[in-house]
């Protein structure tokens, strides 16, 4: 049996995801006051698990959420670059929805703004209100199937080190290194050759590439040597896979 190339563990995927996906609230579909997906003016999932977002001041799930209801937060994880099948990923994370009181809204929003100053935190107060849901479940659904993350192991884990650079990355790859894709064929199954190849994703593990043939779509990950953690390890590594003659070199490189 062929064993399969090691990936993030779904602590360390599901991190990734909330760190960088769209995301949108619900409640149960049986609640009638808000059956649809509300997609908030600005969220930000915590290491913890808790997510803050900020919502119109009028809108009825911030209403809902004085009564502190149970509620969902979806968060996406899209390919960078233009697919089919664009959806690589989903995290859902369950728990009970409350809306935060005006003064300890602002203290939050001070914290988070230290970690990303994102002009939209300036509305809190002038139209927005800020609700939050903290979590009982996380639920993690990728390529690699799905998985209950518990929130211990949510808290102990990293986004990907590569994470906020994959989305540029991949572009650029696909746009202006056609050449190294199709060098990247020699890795696939004989019959996977003959698709569209085009770059899915890349982490400290490997490269995930995307093979849209006819049929249907194919996900394959190419494994690095051993996991890496830096740009000078991420370059030596893409030259192993696409069998560049000067990897020795760069390996000795100083």
């Amino acid at each position: 049996m062929a064993r399969r190339p090691p990936t993030p563990c779904p602590g360390e995927r599901a991190r990734t995801i909330a760190a960088l996906g769209p995301a949108t609230l619900l409640l149960p579909a049986e609640d009638a006051r808000q059956p649809d997906k509300v997609a908030p003016l600005l969220h930000h999932v915590h290491a913890d698990g808790v997510v803050t977002a900020l919502l119109p001041d009028d809108h009825e799930l911030v209403a809902a959420a004085r009564e502190q209801p149970a509620a969902m937060a979806e968060i996406v994880d899209l390919a960078p670059v233009p697919l089919r099948e664009p959806v690589r990923g989903l995290l859902w994370i369950t728990g009970w929805l409350r809306a935060v009181p005006a003064a300890a809204a602002r203290e939050i929003a001070v914290r988070l703004a230290e970690i990303r100053a994102d002009p939209r935190l300036l509305d809190l107060g002038h139209g927005a209100a800020m609700v939050r849901l903290r979590p009982a479940s996380l639920v993690l659904a990728d390529g690699e199937g799905t998985h209950p993350v518990r929130p211990d192991d949510f808290l102990a884990a990293e986004p990907d080190p590569f994470s906020a650079q994959e989305a540029g990355w991949l572009r650029h790859l696909e746009l202006s290194h056609t050449d190294v894709v199709g060098m990247l064929a020699r890795h696939l199954p004989e019959p996977l050759r003959g698709g569209h190849i085009r770059p899915l994703g890349l982490d400290r593990y490997g490269l995930r590439l995307r093979v849209e043939a006819l049929d249907a779509d194919h996900d394959v990950r190419l494994a690095f040597s051993h996991p890496i953690g830096t740009q000078r390890e991420l370059a030596v590594e893409l030259r192993r896979l696409v069998g560049c003659p000067f990897l020795a070199a760069a390996r000795q490189a100083p």
